[in-house]
């Protein structure tokens, strides 16, 4: 090992002690009030300058030593911002439900971390496949916002959120009920579809649900519900140029599969009737 190797740890030792000194230094000549303002304003500083992360590494120490210095909520909330800005959305929404929890009184701030503890949740993961909880817990979180500031000049913001949300669970429900189809379970594919297009009445995927609820009921040998469908897609859609065309098709497919249907009912019958025979010709 040569000298310098040696020397190493000693040597950070004494700049870590050194460090220390000048930090206990510096806080034995000011009051606890000052040396957290001090601290604050360089995390202010910091965040003003877009280095989030160091800010919240001098937020954090202030949140765990500043405890009644009249900083505290400034920090709470500089902090939750940070995460904000760097797109942690899970600690954002973290930060800002600790901020409304503990400093409730500061009625500006308080609807400001609410928002942005909603948009937070909105844009933590979302996967279709998954379970919908973030979804959910997002949706609760803009109408406890709109509970609590019904006049809010932002609530043409929270209904558009609330729309993306809602077609987020529109879109699982969606594609449940396709994944049942492709499985030949028509008769769950219909059931899903069914409270599918009376829950969500503006979704983009209704066009598509009518389609394949069209296309379950045909397989089921149900052809009047399949009608009906069709009819109620065709009134829906009425300005859309393509409607006609798949209305059109579809009556035909109705139609051809009505006849196969009558066929086989015929020759099922025809069967039956000649199975009964012969059993009687045996008895």
């Amino acid at each position: 090992m040569n000298l310098f190797q040696k020397s190493a740890p000693i040597l950070c030792l004494f700049a870590l002690a050194g460090l220390l000194s000048a930090c206990s230094s510096d806080r034995g000549k000011l009051t606890p009030t000052e040396f957290c303002q001090n601290k604050y304003n360089k995390a202010e500083e910091l965040f003003k300058q877009q280095k989030y992360g160091r800010a919240q590494d001098k937020l954090e120490e202030i949140l765990s030593l500043c405890s009644g210095t009249g900083v505290m909520a400034e920090s709470q909330f500089l902090l939750a911002e940070s995460y904000f800005n760097l797109e942690e959305w899970i600690e954002a929404r973290g930060e800002y439900g600790s901020f409304i929890l503990n400093f409730p009184g500061l009625s500006t701030k308080v609807e400001i971390a609410q928002f942005r503890k909603a948009i937070a949740s909105f844009n933590i993961e979302f996967k279709v496949a998954r379970d919908d909880y973030n979804t959910t817990t997002a949706m609760k979180d803009f109408e406890l916002y709109l509970s609590n500031y019904p006049d809010t000049p932002l609530r043409d913001s929270v209904n558009y959120y609330r729309g993306l949300l809602t077609e987020r669970l529109a879109e699982k429900e969606f594609q449940t009920a396709r994944l049942y189809y492709r499985m030949d379970k028509y008769q769950a594919a219909v059931i899903y579809l069914k409270e599918f297009l009376e829950t969500y009445k503006v979704s983009k995927r209704r066009k598509d649900a009518f389609k394949i609820i069209v296309d379950s009921y045909i397989e089921l040998d149900q052809f009047e519900p399949a009608r009906n469908y069709l009819t109620m897609m065709r009134g829906e859609f009425a300005n859309d140029d393509d409607i006609e065309k798949i209305v059109k098709k579809n009556e035909k497919n109705i139609a051809s599969a009505e006849k196969d249907f009558e066929k086989r009912m015929k020759k099922d019958s025809k069967k039956k009737k000649e199975d009964k025979e012969d059993k009687e010709m045996t008895d």
